[in-house]
């Protein structure tokens, strides 16, 4: 168990090891961000940093005599580079998790182990493969995802005829890919949970998402979701928790169908850290997404996960972070800005949360 004035090591310095290290310093930790971009954002709000390929084992020693305990901020980090660190200081989440969040048929495979319904999925290594299961199983449409590094609609298609085969197994590369039948869905839902070092376990409530071209534009907390379906839903996302043996917090994305019966959840993906989904609960809960994964890193009693309302999160993506005097002129509106030196179209500049009842 960590104690105030001890260092958390963070792998990655985007936004969320930012908030990360912003919810760390208000508990009275340190961090220090690990990260290969000389422009990463949590660099200006943590106590020290470090500069160097996630692979260099001279660096990862380094960091790792500076820090008491290791997370990381997102899930692309190498697992060798998770193992590396496990065997000199505690890594919370483990390899494990990461292993498994990293690769999109080992996620699906997970979830149907634990009883979770999944979309229909085959795994993809060839064209003729592709090709068969589009012409016959599978029909159109369906998607074609790349098992690995792939997020915000990056490295996937959706095949909706025949004639769309070649052109969607171009975007694997020659990698893997896992072909997914297309699920008609009423709603995008996720859960954000958090799961402590002594296997305590607390859930945010079902957060309903919108999305545009592919990037979360809006959450919305409570879901319109049927009792049975979100029970269902925090269920499915403490087993994976346990079946990984997972530290901190995380999300379990998922599709809502059969709204008008009550709603049935589809798992779609595991994200092994924060989630944007999660972004309301900076304003919107008695405890946060952040400080509750720090609570769990530091091996610390979890906060009280229940909302303070109705809350709205919306992202500010490019251009939409230069309206930030506007957003302020809303007293009620809690503006979270990312400290990214450059506006760039379709990237995370910041968010907004409103409590709107």
């Amino acid at each position: 168990m960590l104690k105030p004035g001890d260092r958390i090591g963070i792998l990655g310095g985007g936004q969320l090891g930012r908030m990360l290290a912003l919810a760390a310093a208000r508990l009275g930790l340190d961090c220090h961000i690990y990260a290969p971009e000389a422009d990463s954002p949590a660099f200006t709000v943590s106590a020290a940093s470090t500069i160097a390929d996630y692979r260099d084992e001279a660096a990862l020693a380094a960091f790792a005599g500076d820090v008491d305990a290791i997370t990381y901020e997102f899930e692309n980090v190498p697992v060798e580079t998770v193992r590396f660190l496990e065997g000199l200081k505690p890594v919370r989440p483990g390899s494990k998790a990461l292993e498994v969040a990293q690769d999109r048929l080992e996620e699906k495979r997970l979830a149907r182990r634990l009883g979770a319904m999944t979309a229909d999925f085959e795994e993809i290594t060839s064209l003729r493969t592709l090709r068969d299961l589009v012409g016959g199983v599978f029909g159109v449409p369906a998607v074609l995802k790349t098992t690995r590094l792939g997020y915000d609609g990056k490295g996937q298609a959706k095949i909706t005829r025949a004639g769309e085969v070649e052109e969607a197994f171009a975007v694997l590369g020659g990698r893997t890919g896992i072909l997914e039948s297309f699920v008609r869905f009423d709603r995008e839902i996720s859960v954000i949970a958090t799961r402590g070092h002594d296997g305590a376990f607390a859930a945010f409530d079902v957060t309903e998402n919108e999305h545009r071209s592919h990037i979360l534009h809006r959450s919305v907390v409570p879901a319109r979701i049927g009792a049975k379906a979100a029970a269902e839903a925090v269920s499915i996302a403490r087993r994976i928790a346990e079946a990984l043996d997972y530290v901190g917090t995380f999300a379990v994305e998922f599709f809502l169908i059969d709204d008008a019966a009550g709603g049935q959840v589809i798992v779609n993906e595991i994200a092994p850290r924060v989630h944007n989904s999660g972004h309301w609960t900076m304003d919107g809960a008695f405890t946060c997404q952040f400080e509750q994964h720090i609570r769990a890193v530091a091996g610390w009693p979890l906060g009280d996960p229940a909302r303070l309302g109705v809350v709205e999160m919306i992202n500010l993506i490019g251009e939409d972070a230069a309206g930030w005097r506007e957003i302020l002129g809303d007293g009620r509106a809690h503006l979270h800005l990312y400290g990214k030196a450059e506006i760039r179209a379709g990237r995370k500049m910041g968010h907004v949360n409103r409590i709107l009842g």
